[in-house]
C-alpha cells in the first residue's frame, strides 16, 4: 500500500531535513524551502494528503499559502507550525485559510505525529464521503435514465439524440465541465415521463398542442429541475434543465428576466440542440424539404434573437461536417452499446418501444434481445455504426 503524502514548507533548510528524517519511514515526505516552491511542489502532488507549513516565511505568511494550496488541493487537509503563539494569527489560520490545526515551535515530535495522524483520518474522511457521493450521484442518474427509457421511450429517445448533439456542441466549444452538459441533456426531458406518448410525439415533431397539454409539456422543464435539485451536488445541473426553453433575447420559459450570456451556458447549448432535433423531425416526418438538415438550419437562421449565436454557429458547423457513421443491417447478438439506432421499433402491440436515433446501451440491447423472444424470430435492425475507437469507448463506458 502507497504511503500517504505529506508536504512540509519551512524556509529553513535544517528544519525541513528534521522533518524528513522523523517520518520518511511512515509517510511519503516531501519538503519545500519557502513558500514560491511549495506551490510549485503542489501543483506536481496531486495526491497529497496534508500539507504542513510555517506561519512566518518571506514574500508569503503560511496564511496566505495555505489559502492558495486550499484553492489547488482543495481535499489536502493544512496545518500552520510556528514559533509565534499568537491566537489572532490562529483564529485568521482558521477563518481564512480553513486550517485543520495550530501548532506552535518547538513541536515535539510525538504532538507533531499524532496531529499529522489525525489530519490523516479527515482527509481519508473527506475522501471516503466523496467516493460515497459520487457513486451515489451515479447510481441515481442511471436509476432516473433507466425508469426513462422503460416507461416513456418518446421521451428517453429525444433526450438520448439531444444528449449526442448537445455534447458535440460543448466539445466543439470547448465548454468547461462538459460533465454537466451531457448530464443536463440525458435529464432534460424527465418531466415528460408521464406525459402520453402521442403528446410527446407532436411536440417533439414541432406539432401544435392545444389546451392542458401545451401547458403540461411546457412545464416539463421546470419539473425536471426541480427533480435534479434533489440530488447532491447537481446544482448546476438542475439550473441548465430549467433554462432549456429560454431565449437568448430572454423570451420563453422561465418568464423571467435573464437573457444573453446570463443564461447558463449549458442552457444556450441545449436549446439550440432541442430545437434542432424537433425542426429537423418536422422537416423529417412532413416531407416539406429535400434536406431536413438543411432547413432546420435555416428555420433557425430566421429566429431572430432565439438562439446564442455562437452556439448556433457551432451546430452549423458539426451539421456539415460527416461523421463517420456507416449504416448497417445489424443483428440482435451483433449489436453494440454507442452503435445508433436508425429506425423505430414497436412493441407487438404497436407501442413505440424505442426511437430512431437512440444510442444504444445495456438496456436498450436487452430489450431488443425481450422482442426477439416475444416474437420467437431473430431480428435485423438497421443501425448507424461509429468508428471503431468510439465504438470501443463507448462500450468501456457501457460496461
Amino acid at each position: 500500500m502507497d504511503k500517504p503524502c505529506i508536504l512540509f514548507v519551512d524556509d529553513d533548510q535544517e528544519i525541513l531535513a528534521a522533518y524528513a528524517r522523523a517520518f520518511r519511514k511512515r509517510y511519503r515526505v516531501e519538503v519545500a524551502a519557502g513558500p514560491d516552491v511549495g506551490l510549485e511542489r503542489i501543483a506536481s502532488l496531486p495526491d497529497v494528503a496534508v500539507v504542513v507549513s510555517d506561519l512566518r516565511m518571506p514574500g508569503m505568511d503560511g496564511v496566505e499559502f495555505l489559502g492558495r494550496v486550499r484553492e489547488l488541493r482543495p481535499d489536502a487537509v493544512r496545518i500552520i507550525l510556528t514559533g509565534f503563539a499568537d491566537i489572532s494569527v490562529a483564529i485568521a489560520a482558521v477563518n481564512k485559510s480553513k486550517v485543520f490545526s495550530f501548532l506552535t515551535k518547538p513541536c515535539p515530535e510525538e504532538d507533531l505525529e499524532q496531529a499529522l495522524a489525525a489530519a490523516l483520518r479527515q482527509y481519508q474522511l473527506i475522501a471516503a464521503e466523496k467516493e460515497l457521493l459520487r457513486g451515489t450521484v451515479r447510481g441515481t442518474i442511471k436509476l432516473l435514465t433507466n425508469l426513462l427509457e422503460m416507461v416513456n421511450p418518446e421521451a428517453f429517445g429525444k433526450s438520448s439524440r439531444v444528449k449526442r448533439l448537445a455534447v458535440d456542441i460543448g466539445a466543439y466549444m470547448g465548454v468547461p465541465d462538459a460533465w454537466r452538459l451531457e448530464l443536463a441533456a440525458m435529464l432534460s426531458q424527465i418531466g415528460c415521463a408521464a406525459l402520453p406518448a402521442e403528446t410527446l410525439r407532436r411536440a417533439y415533431r414541432g406539432e401544435p398542442l392545444s389546451g392542458d397539454k401545451a401547458y403540461e409539456f411546457a412545464m416539463h422543464p421546470k419539473i425536471a429541475a426541480q427533480l435534479v435539485a434533489n440530488i447532491p451536488r447537481l446544482r448546476e445541473v438542475s439550473e441548465i434543465i430549467a433554462y432549456q426553453e429560454k431565449r437568448f433575447d430572454g423570451g420563453g420559459l422561465p418568464p423571467d428576466a435573464l437573457a444573453g450570456a446570463r443564461i447558463p451556458l449549458g442552457a444556450r447549448i441545449l436549446k439550440v440542440a432541442l430545437d434542432f432535433d424537433t425542426l429537423e423531425a418536422h422537416y423529417a416526418s412532413k416531407r416539406q424539404a429535400d434536406n431536413p438538415v438543411l432547413a432546420a438550419l435555416d428555420r433557425m437562421r430566421d429566429r431572430g434573437g432565439w438562439y446564442d449565436p455562437d452556439v448556433l454557429a457551432a451546430l452549423e458547423s458539426l451539421a456539415t461536417l460527416p461523421d463517420g457513421f456507416e449504416p448497417r443491417l445489424v443483428p440482435t447478438e451483433d449489436l453494440s452499446p454507442g452503435m445508433l439506432l436508425d429506425q423505430d421499433v414497436a412493441e407487438l402491440d404497436g407501442r413505440l418501444a424505442l426511437g430512431r436515433g437512440l444510442e444504444l446501451n445495456a438496456v436498450s440491447i436487452r430489450r431488443l434481445v425481450r422482442l426477439d423472444a416475444d416474437r420467437g424470430a431473430r431480428g435485423r435492425w438497421r443501425v448507424l455504426v461509429p468508428p471503431p475507437e468510439q465504438l470501443a469507448f463507448a462500450m468501456m463506458l457501457d460496461g
